[in-house]
């Protein structure tokens, strides 16, 4: 192989056994990727109106990203024993300490402001850490357990 030869990609493994999802998004990729987390979420257990409220929270967090966070991101989805991870990063300009100390419902006319108070709705807990180079949010959701087949829920 010499230099002007086309790189072979490489493939690698996840670190952590339990990632499902680990991507980079921009705005052409919200919609691929909340159909990926969907199906992920939905292998990992999740069924019914938790399915629909994490799916929600995380495509909150995304276009949240897009839109405030430098119009990319980073998304990754794991679950550890009974909980479903979710973890956006984005390197814009961080949010202001009075925004994210404020956990009041907006108000029914306003157009923007819902993502984050949505995330911290619907979902279990919410972790957020932002500093003037980029904001990570991680969200957890429970999931079930299992009834093996055949026996009463």
């Amino acid at each position: 192989m010499t230099n002007a030869d086309p790189r072979v990609p490489r493939t690698v493994g996840p670190i952590e056994p339990a990632l499902l999802i680990a991507e980079a998004f921009d705005r052409g990729r919200v919609t691929e990727l909340r159909h990926s987390v969907t199906s992920c979420a939905q292998a990992a257990g999740l069924r019914d109106q938790r399915l629909d409220d994490f799916v929600l929270a995380v495509n909150e967090l995304i276009t949240n990203a897009v839109r405030h966070g430098g119009g990319q991101g980073s998304l990754r989805l794991w679950q550890h024993g009974g909980t479903l991870t979710c973890e956006v990063a984005d390197q814009g300009i961080g949010i202001s300490t009075q925004r994210l100390d404020d956990r009041s419902r907006p108000a029914p006319d306003t157009a923007g402001g819902w993502g984050l108070w949505l995330a911290r709705e619907l979902s279990d807990t919410i972790e957020i850490v932002s500093a003037e180079t980029g904001t990570i949010v991680r969200i957890t959701t429970a999931v079930p357990a299992q009834t093996p087949a055949g026996q009463p829920d």
